[in-house]
Order: C-alpha cells, then structure tokens, then sequence
C-alpha cells in the first residue's frame, strides 16, 4: 500500500481479427459497442476518496503528472511527464515505490503526450505501453502506434515492439487484475476503446486477436469537457476528466464509469478529492491491487505551492468500494 508521502516542499503548500492500422475499421455510430465481456463489479463513485500520497516532486520538475499505471505484482507505480526543456513531445517516464518515492526514470524521446500509460508484469521485470512516433515535435503532438520495452533505469528503451501502426492519437491502459490492455485512439474522428486480454497478444508480429470489446467513448458532460486520464477494470470504463483552477470554488473533477459492453455511462460524479491542492489540475487515472489483495481506482492531481510556482508535484488519491 503507498502512504502518504509529503515532500518538505510540499510541507509548505498542503498545510478475431488481427490488428494493426487505424485505418483497417469502419465508422462506429454513436454508443455503439460490441462485447462479450464478462460482467463485473464496479466502483461506487459516490463513495469517499483516499489519499495515497500528496506533494511528490517527480524527476522532470517543470511538468504535470500525465499517464500512470501500477505494476501491482512488483509493487510498483510508473507515472509519464513530458520532459523539462523539450519541445513538447519527449516524456519522461517516472518509477515509485510503495513509500512515494522516485526511484528511477527513463525518456522517450518524440513519443507524444503521455495522456495514459499501461505496464505489464513480466516476473521481475514490468514492461511499459505508452504512445510513440509522435505526429509533430511540439505540445500537439501524439502518439501514432504503442510502443513496449521493458522499463531500465536511466536507459533508453531498447528492444521495442510497435503495436497498432498508422494510428491517430492511440494511448492505452491496463488491467492487472484481468491482465487485459484497452487501446483508444481516433477512428473515422471518433474515440475509440478496443478491449483485449494479454494472452492474445502476438509480440513478435506487433499485433493483437480476440477482441474483447469495441465502444465509442460516450458523450462525457455537456460535451466539452478537458479529458484527461482513463483506466479499466472487468467490464466498466472509468475516465477522469476536468481543468486546472487556483481557487476551490472552480472545481470541475469528475469520474465517470461506462459500462464496455454497452458504451453506455453508468454514472458520473464530481469528485472534490484533494481540494486544498494550490492549482489542482486533474491528471491520470489506473488500477491497483494492494499486497492484502483489496482493488483501487487510483486517479492524480497535479499542484504546485502558489499559482506561480514552477515546480509541479503528483497527488493520487484513491476510491476502494465495489458494488
């Protein structure tokens, strides 16, 4: 279980088919799905939030907490940030341990925002998913295939393997409790989520078989909301989504959870998790299973100690009642 962890800094502010271009599927109508997931329990959004620790100062300083995602069976958290002094598509991915602390770190260079990350345990070893071949060397820039390399400290990633080529603006998530990847990524102009179990996938070939799931992402709000993190877990889809804002009052965060074999949202709530937070922006979403063996929906801020403070620090928070 990660504890609270509050830097001195922090201190100072808390107080089928096989797949692989974008272009190989047709347009999908609005909700849209078509799965065969086997159903599963949900997490009660409306239930209280917990901390898991507040005022981490990742490896790049400068930047927000994007992605993240759990290695649950080496106990590990990976967190995605662009890069300080980049052009605005070079990330850096941050490794945590269970106390919060940084303890390694790897770049990858022209991959894309870092939106959500996935990663795979592999004995001791955890393998990171994240975007790659970015389609322009600025902050616009996204992903245009997932890439998998096996997470070294300090090293660039070496014996990558591309998945799904030729994409649109792909990132992906992963279920450790089920083993399953979800990819979403733009097809025919619409956000799409393709759901797959890990036993499917094909690494030396890049691909993956035996769909799962397929949704287009439902309307979240009015519609115009700032999206920005996403996890799954069984059959439900959960996204967080919301802006940044100096004062409380302005709180925006929400959660919502959307049912995969039917696309359909099931219900959506404002969450004030952290609302001390000096600019508190909404950040990344993941699943975890502690060592006891209890499941969480982990979703992060990013703060800073005023509104003009350059550092930006990581505070995840998390949800534990299923229903």
């Amino acid at each position: 279980m990660f504890r609270s962890k509050l830097s001195r800094r922090g201190l100072l502010r808390v107080g089928g088919a096989t797949l692989l271009s974008a272009g190989a599927f047709g347009a999908l109508t609005a909700r849209q799905a078509t799965a065969a997931v086997p159903t599963s329990k949900r997490f009660d959004l409306s239930r209280p939030s917990y901390d898991v620790f507040r005022g981490v100062l990742l490896h790049e300083k400068h930047h927000a907490m994007q992605g993240m995602a759990f290695d649950a069976e080496n106990r590990r958290l990976f967190i995605s940030q662009v890069r300080d002094g980049s052009s605005g598509d070079d990330l850096c991915i941050n490794r945590l341990d269970e106390s919060g602390e940084v303890t390694g770190r790897m770049h990858i260079d022209n991959a894309g925002h870092g939106v959500s990350i996935g990663v795979e345990p592999n004995g001791s070893d955890s393998y990171v998913w994240i975007e790659c071949d970015s389609d322009s060397n600025d902050d616009s820039g996204r992903g245009t295939a997932l890439a998998r390399f096996k997470f070294v400290d300090g090293a660039k990633p070496s014996g990558v393997k591309k998945f799904f080529t030729g994409s649109k603006t792909i990132t992906c998530a992963t279920d450790p409790v089920n083993k399953r990847i979800l990819i979403r990524r733009k097809e025919s102009g619409k956000f799409t989520l393709r759901l797959y179990d890990f036993s499917s996938m094909d690494i030396e070939n890049g691909t993956f078989t035996d769909e799962l799931a397929k949704i287009t992402q439902p309307k979240l709000g009015d519609g115009s909301v700032t999206f920005q993190g996403y996890t799954v877990l069984g059959s439900y889809l959960y996204t967080l989504d919301g802006d940044g804002h100096a004062d409380p009052a302005g709180i925006n965060s929400y959660v919502t959870s959307v049912d995969l074999n039917t696309g359909k949202v099931v219900e959506r709530f404002l969450t004030k998790a952290g609302k001390s937070l000096v600019y508190r922006e909404p950040e990344g979403m993941a699943i975890t299973r502690t060592s006891g063996g209890e499941v969480r929906l982990a979703f992060g801020f990013a703060s800073r100690t005023s509104v003009g403070d350059i550092d930006r620090y990581a505070n995840v928070f998390h949800k534990n009642v299923l229903v």
